[in-house]
């Protein structure tokens, strides 16, 4: 049974993501009655370029075992390429939302666009893969920050 359990869980990695992907973590932990994964200990999440690294992941999935969301905590690490861009960034906590194909990282957020050395911080950052749309939000006494490099003119 356990073992459906994980084949299923990597179709679904492979239907969501339309790639290879592949999770690595030292214990796994599936509850089919709540539709609840729980990976934890040195978790690496690696589709193409794109990696993910936390000590813990949750994935909730439908009654059909279609991931729903993924929540990565515990140190949570990132790197993905966007539009031809690579970012990296860390937050308390990772959350991707897979209907509306949007990240969101809650807690000490931060994300930096290698290319061009720009860099977001605050509170919660969320990042709408179909609309384009980065918002930054912090809470009253921490100001959200951008940094990004001036390019001289000479």
């Amino acid at each position: 049974m356990a073992c459906k359990l994980i084949i299923g869980l990597f179709l679904s990695f492979n239907v969501l993501f339309a790639d290879k992907i592949e999770v690595k973590a030292l214990n796994f932990y599936a509850d089919e009655n709540t539709g609840k994964s729980v990976l934890s200990g040195n978790v690496v999440v690696s589709r193409g370029k794109d990696v993910l690294n936390a000590e813990e992941l949750v994935i909730f999935m439908d009654k059909n075992r279609k991931p729903l969301r993924y929540e990565a905590s515990k140190n949570p690490k990132f790197s993905i390429m966007l539009n031809n861009k690579t970012y990296k960034g860390s937050g308390d906590k990772f959350i991707y939302n897979v209907a509306k194909d949007t990240y969101e990282i809650n807690g000490n957020a931060f994300i930096h666009e290698i290319n061009t050395d720009k860099k977001l911080y605050g509170d919660k950052i969320i990042v709408d893969r179909k609309a384009n749309i980065y918002q930054v939000q912090s809470r009253q006494n921490k100001p959200a920050r951008f940094v990004f490099e001036l390019e001289n003119d000479k």
